[in-house]
């Protein structure tokens, strides 16, 4: 796909993207795309994989029986693709609005890197790849997949209408924490509701985080987030989220009869967010960066603690 004539070596790195050199060895024509598709930003594909993961993993010990690690590959490479599809698909929504906003105003549609239509043809192709990986599910699943474009498409308008932007993420990116558990055992049941209101709570809370770096631009712009709803009490709200998530993930846990692994993992996913929350600073907006990313890692905390469960079932059945 043919990018704008642009100099490669004019080609910026975005504020919020990852330090990691991997992305800048690629051919300057691919930066646009790799910019789109977040991949020089892996936190958020990290986000959308982690609920994926745990609800499969929370089934599994549910059921007493083995994860099935095909199914874990397959939404590894569902996660990214359908995590840059749709940052795509908010990009062309909001290129006018991130022409406005300091932060965003490079990125390649408000610049000009690439052409509107060029992007749709890139959202359309990273869609086609999580389309693939949907239709390897049962058929519930599939259907539970198609649901989730309703939240994935009505997002990106939110911030337009209400405060609570982050809430409409928080639906559309904890919606592996269903699907994961749809595709391991073909329906839902009370741990993946409970282990999903879990994720809605934490978004909330990590993106608030994240909509500190914005809050004067969006006055200026005219948009809303929780961060501004908050304002000086956004370190409390934050706190209140991350209480919700800890106790609906502990209900999901004890209504699936999860043991000590699993606890010990929660108990560490905890930590990490009390740690972030000791940390938060709402006028320290690069230190809101540093602590939204670190989510990237702390889902997988509570992951790990499943996946271990998973494996001591294995070793002792």
């Amino acid at each position: 796909m043919p990018a704008p004539a642009v100099d490669g070596a004019a080609q910026p790195q975005l504020p919020d993207a990852s330090a990691s050199s991997l992305w800048r060895r690629l051919p300057a024509s691919w930066t646009p795309y790799v910019q789109l598709a977040r991949l020089d930003r892996p936190a958020g594909w990290q986000l959308l994989l982690a609920p994926c993961l745990s609800s499969i993993c929370l089934a599994c010990i549910y059921r007493l029986e083995n994860p099935n690690y095909g199914l874990l590959a397959l939404f590894f490479i569902g996660a990214v693709a359908m995590r840059g599809a749709g940052s795509t698909f908010n990009d062309l929504i909001d290129r006018k609005i991130d022409a406005r906003v300091e932060r965003t105003a490079a990125r390649p549609l408000p610049s000009g890197r690439v052409s509107p239509r060029n992007a749709a043809i890139f959202m359309a192709a990273q869609g086609l790849v999580g389309l693939a990986v949907l239709l390897s599910f049962n058929r519930f699943a599939i259907l539970l997949g198609l649901l989730s474009l309703v939240p994935v498409a009505i997002y990106p308008f939110m911030k337009r209408f209400t405060s609570w932007p982050q809430a409409a993420l928080g639906l559309a990116f904890s919606w592996g924490a269903l699907l994961g558990w749809a595709a391991q055992t073909g329906g839902l049941a009370a741990p993946a509701l409970w282990l999903y209101a879990s994720c809605v709570a934490w978004t909330i809370g990590y993106d608030t985080i994240y909509a500190i770096q914005d809050r004067k631009d969006d006055v200026a712009a005219g948009v809303k987030s929780t961060a501004l709803l908050f304002g000086e009490h956004v370190q409390l709200a934050v706190a209140v989220f991350y209480l919700l998530t800890v106790l609906c993930a502990e209900v999901a846990l004890v209504l699936a009869g999860a043991g000590l692994a699993a606890h010990l993992g929660l108990l560490a996913f905890a930590s990490h967010l009390v740690w972030q929350i000791r940390g938060l600073d709402a006028d320290d907006e690069a230190k809101a960066l540093r602590l939204f990313r670190s989510n990237g890692l702390a889902g997988f905390l509570l992951s790990v603690g499943l996946f271990t469960e998973n494996l001591l079932f294995y070793l002792v059945r």
